[in-house]
């Protein structure tokens, strides 16, 4: 009787240890003030709702990606947090699952994926950030649209980022856009930089950091930027503006996918409808300046600022057909170090 007791005892402890197990969610995402904002606000509220325990795994876009692929067949992460374009790949990877309709339901159609594989968590809109003091004392009127970056009183005084990084792939594309082409016909997009806008850019700078200095420096009167990397700029006290061209801004999603074959599927599910709440959207708003997919959630107009938020931003971004650029990108990376960025 007593080793009975003892074996169903060892049991019990043994299916408690695995269910305690089953409730430890692996949640791969960006690091910096983006882990901060998940280990301080994000995670303890979701746990405490949930009662699973979060491990967060931090990395950029590119590093989750390569982590999925390392791990393909026996994945140990439950959620992945990628920008648009890679998350682009991670899908047709196969290493996406279904995000539950029910999550959609508060969520504007720009959080929605291919196939509802992966559901934006926030919107980044790449436009035209421009110093408003700078443009005041010269007499320039706001930038209105992507062909201002060629106008040569700008001559030497404009910063985009290589094509490596997504703002500046957006300002090619645009480019391309203006004169006839896009993804499927990017050479219009060249030849509008080689010929226009990389006689008034100053420098290609990939770094959000010392694309600040430019323009607290007073280096640069304008860039392609995104509008979280504007907001928080401008939150310093910086006289920064952010204008939406009338051809559009560009939708930069960070989205969050469900990983297939997930121990904890239904955490992961429950995590994604959560974070896309209002409430955490609001987080996601104030603190790191990404506009919120939830139709719901309120805003002052000092926390908006140049955000996309609302109806008349959010419909008019123009979203990128990446199933078509990233079999094209090492290419365009090689023709545009060859010919722009030498």
């Amino acid at each position: 009787m007593r080793s009975t007791l003892i074996a169903a005892s060892a049991l019990a402890i043994s299916a408690g240890l695995a269910h305690a197990e089953d409730k430890t969610l692996y949640l791969a995402a960006y690091g910096g003030s983006t882990e901060t904002l998940f280990k301080e606000v994000i995670i303890p509220a979701w746990q405490e709702k949930s009662g699973a325990k979060v491990v967060y795994v931090p990395g950029n876009s590119t590093d989750t990606l390569a982590k999925l692929r390392a791990q393909e067949g026996a994945q140990e992460i439950d959620i992945a947090f990628i920008d648009d374009g890679p998350m682009t790949q991670a899908i047709n990877f196969g290493y996406c699952d279904t995000v539950d309709e029910a999550t959609f339901g508060d969520l504007y159609d720009a959080s929605r994926m291919p196939d509802n594989k992966a559901v934006g968590v926030g919107i980044v809109a790449t436009g035209l950030a421009y110093n408003a003091e700078m443009f005041e004392k010269n007499g320039w009127e706001a930038p209105t649209s992507w062909a201002d970056l060629a106008d040569p009183k700008y001559k030497g005084k404009v910063a985009i980022p290589p094509i490596t990084n997504g703002y500046g792939l957006h300002a090619l594309i645009m480019a391309a856009k203006l004169n006839g082409g896009g993804e499927t016909d990017i050479e219009p997009g060249f030849e509008m930089f080689q010929d226009k806008i990389d006689d008034n850019v100053l420098v290609y700078e990939p770094s959000s950091g010392k694309m600040s200095e430019l323009f607290q420096n007073g280096e640069i009167a304008m860039s392609v930027w995104g509008s979280g990397r504007l907001k928080s700029l401008a939150d310093t006290g910086f006289p920064g503006a952010f204008a939406y061209p009338k051809e559009g801004a560009v939708n930069l999603l960070i989205a969050a996918c469900p990983v297939v074959d997930s121990d904890v599927p239904k955490l992961s599910q429950d995590f994604l409808k959560f974070i896309t709440s209002a409430e955490m959207q609001k987080y996601f708003a104030t603190e790191k300046g990404w506009g919120p997919v939830n139709k719901n959630v309120a805003l002052t107009e000092e926390q908006i600022g140049a955000l996309p938020v609302g109806p008349d931003r959010v419909d008019t971004l123009v979203n990128i057909d990446y199933t078509v650029v990233n079999e094209q990108r090492g290419a365009w990376t090689q023709k545009w170090t060859r010919q722009i960025e030498r």
